[in-house]
């Protein structure tokens, strides 16, 4: 994997960390999400009429990601209403790149050599480390877990379907765009039936998180599928997962947790997954 490609994704992954980190830092995650995903239609709406068409053998796969990002965030916004980011986070986003490993290769053809193997094993070993250090025994745990393993499966699922969607569409920005403006249509009708009256309240306030979520959720994804058009896509999202070492640095930087020594030893052991990547 060339350095270009491994610097976009680990871009991407600091995207995707601060972005999940500003949905848990507020107190009612439902709406911030919608809110997040809502920025980044805005975003994706804005630019769509300066950009080519995705090509027509594509638009099943934005049809059915689509379909799996709506149930994506449902999840995720369950698994970080009652848990931990620390505890939820390394779980989805460790559990998801070996799902999409073992699939590749079935279902979209792709094989990958040894190192990249053992890169993989690295990155997801290290990361459900973390989430076992950081185990939390607060009673909605269990539930947490439960949740986090449901996210997992629809992060493998739609990065399997863009995988194979991008590469057919020609254009990975706009393949990009219209995921996410078609998303945030069926998150904001979602919203507009469950909290009427609350979501344009809370966006009015709440503009600045509404753009700059937004922003960073498009541009961690858009990040992650050009460079699927570049390299393997379980390589790719293997290493996208190395987000976790944003949001470690984030806890620690911004919100002074310590980190314990388990805790370092699994995210050495990412960091070294993502070193063997770069190798491979």
């Amino acid at each position: 994997m060339s350095s270009l490609v491994v610097g976009v994704v680990l871009f991407g992954a600091l995207m995707h960390a601060s972005w999940n980190a500003l949905v848990k830092s507020r107190p009612d995650t439902f709406l911030v999400t919608i809110l997040v995903a809502g920025g980044g239609g805005l975003l994706s709406a804005i630019a769509l009429p300066f950009l080519p068409a995705p090509a027509p053998q594509s638009w099943i796969c934005i049809a059915a990601s689509t379909a799996a990002q709506l149930a994506y965030y449902a999840l995720l916004v369950a698994a970080y209403r009652d848990g931990d980011m620390s505890h939820a986070y390394p779980l989805m986003r460790g559990s998801a790149p070996l799902l999409v490993a073992l699939a590749s290769g079935p279902l979209i053809g792709e094989r990958l050599g040894i190192t990249q193997w053992l890169a993989i094993g690295c990155i997801c070993g290290g990361i459900l480390g973390l989430f076992i250090s950081a185990r939390s025994r607060h009673p909605g745990a269990r539930r947490t877990t439960v949740f986090a393993l449901l996210t997992a499966c629809m992060i493998a699922s739609y990065t399997l379907i863009d995988g194979a969607g991008v590469r057919r569409s020609g254009s990975p920005v706009a393949y990009t765009m219209w995921i996410f403006m078609l998303t945030s249509i069926g998150l904001w009708a979602w919203a507009g039936k469950s909290r009427p009256g609350q979501l344009l309240a809370y966006a009015r306030i709440n503009v600045g998180v509404m753009l700059l979520g937004g922003a960073a959720s498009v541009g961690a994804y858009a990040t992650a599928l050009w460079a699927m058009t570049q390299a393997p896509v379980a390589a790719v999202a293997a290493l996208r997962e190395t987000s976790i070492l944003f949001a470690a640095a984030i806890a620690a930087l911004v919100l002074r947790e310590k980190i314990s020594r388990q805790r370092l030893a699994a995210i050495a052991l990412v960091a070294s997954g993502a070193v063997a990547m770069r190798l491979a």
